[in-house]
């Protein structure tokens, strides 16, 4: 079976013109982004020689990318068939949601009690841009900034470690809350939630701050028993 992946004309540019770990962690980086938006389905067989080619960069690279993906368990090495993207793991998402509270729920309390007006103002700026993507029906563009909100978050906690963490094990997960994307009320959704965190946040009120986001991390999930409806294939079996 061949791959297809397709990455922006800029992620091509920048790849070939890195060398050395820069290529291998450029590599990494467009291939988790293509598996995370099921750009690689699940189950899907990948082919070293077809994505360097695609990627502009040597097999090297993408083969220390592959490994990577494969600690992220986002892909699967079998030895004599090949390397395919790995099926959704219910038991995977379920572990980075007990992650994702608890790292980033401590860490909303702490940038609740220290947030300045820079930190307020660099919040309501993505709130702001999460809206122009919704009006502009941009998904790829929303989680993108869904993710820098998140992000910025944990910066303001002082913790940025906890977002670091949170990110590597976020992986099927991820695969979850892009397929929600197609969902049309689902971005304007998270935009409320988000500002209500923000919201908290801005008062300096730690409790409200993280009842806000443990809400907000648990309606994510919402959507799993449909998406797992319509797109069986992409999950494992139980």
């Amino acid at each position: 079976m061949q791959v297809y992946i397709e990455v922006s004309t800029t992620a091509l540019t920048r790849i070939s013109r890195t060398n050395g770990a820069r290529a291998g962690l450029a590599s990494y980086a467009a291939l988790r982004d293509a598996i995370v938006s099921t750009e690689l389905e699940p189950g899907r067989r990948i082919s070293e020689n077809e994505i360097a080619d695609k990627l502009g960069v040597s097999r090297t690279p993408v083969r220390e990318a592959l490994a990577r993906l494969s600690d992220d368990q986002l892909v699967q090495i079998v030895p004599q068939l090949g390397t395919f993207v790995s099926r959704i793991s219910v038991a995977g998402v379920d572990d980075a949601q007990f992650l994702r509270e608890a790292l980033e729920c401590s860490a909303v309390r702490l940038a609740a009690e220290r947030v300045d007006r820079s930190g307020m103002a660099d919040l309501h700026a993505l709130i702001a841009r999460q809206e122009t993507a919704r009006d502009a029906s941009d998904a790829s563009a929303f989680f993108a900034l869904d993710d820098e909100l998140h992000s910025t978050l944990c910066e303001l906690s002082g913790r940025p470690i906890a977002w670091t963490v949170v990110a590597r094990a976020n992986g099927h997960l991820n695969r979850v809350r892009r397929l929600s994307l197609a969902e049309p009320s689902y971005i304007a959704e998270m935009i409320e939630e988000h500002k209500a965190v923000v919201d908290a946040v801005g008062t300096h009120d730690a409790d409200a701050a993280e009842n806000a986001l443990r809400h907000h991390l648990r309606m994510v999930l919402s959507d799993l028993p449909n998406i797992r409806h319509d797109h069986p294939e992409y999950f494992e079996d139980d």
